[in-house]
């Protein structure tokens, strides 16, 4: 069990992420309290953290950026994450 909650809405998953910002690279680093741990090496200014995540994300499940939402907490660490038109076991294979 990878520890990540993903849950299905409809044709989209939703699943909790702990940013961390500044990092020496971009990477998904596991899980974390039950949230994907993701590193960027954005700073969180203007954004520049949640594009680089949005970006991580759609390049790692192969997925348009468009398809990738930040739900909340658009101004903080801990997000919800939304991804359409990808199924929950190919989020769960990020983290194996």
């Amino acid at each position: 069990m990878s520890g990540l909650d993903v849950k299905i809405y409809g044709v989209a998953v939703r699943f909790s992420v702990r940013l961390q910002p500044r990092s020496s690279k971009n990477e998904i680093g596991g899980v974390q309290n039950g949230a994907l741990k993701v590193r960027v090496t954005a700073p969180p200014v203007d954004g520049a953290a949640n594009d680089a995540l949005v970006k991580l994300l759609a390049q790692s499940l192969d997925v348009a950026r468009r398809d990738v939402t930040i739900v909340s907490g658009a101004a903080s660490r801990s997000k919800i994450v939304e991804i359409t038109g990808v199924e929950a076991a190919r989020v769960l294979n990020l983290v194996r």
